[in-house]
């Protein structure tokens, strides 16, 4: 599996299907869910008051330095994050973290 399997581009940038592990023990991009055909994001805020998810959005603002909003499952471990930007440059600095 790789990140092209788990985005899809647009005029504006891209969306990210992710499974979120929230509460670990360290914080970042860990891979992919083959079965669920996400990217991993481990976070260490708690799933509680959207916490989990502005972590998220802060993760990868810092990774790809493009704004991101989660844009579907805000109460759910299966996630679509919105990358706003150029598509070729946001997918070139997830691959690096990956």
């Amino acid at each position: 599996m790789n990140l092209s399997d788990v985005i899809r581009k647009n005029d504006d940038g891209i969306e990210v299907e992710i499974y979120v592990s929230p509460r670990s023990s360290k914080q970042g991009l860990d891979g992919f869910d083959e079965w669920r055909n996400r990217l991993i994001v481990r976070v260490r805020a708690p799933p509680l008051d959207g916490r989990a998810n502005k972590e998220v959005e802060q993760l990868m603002k810092e990774i790809t330095g493009m704004k991101s909003a989660v844009v579907k499952g805000m109460t759910d471990r299966r996630k679509t994050v919105f990358i706003e930007g150029n598509p070729d440059i946001i997918i070139k600095k997830l691959e690096e973290s990956v």
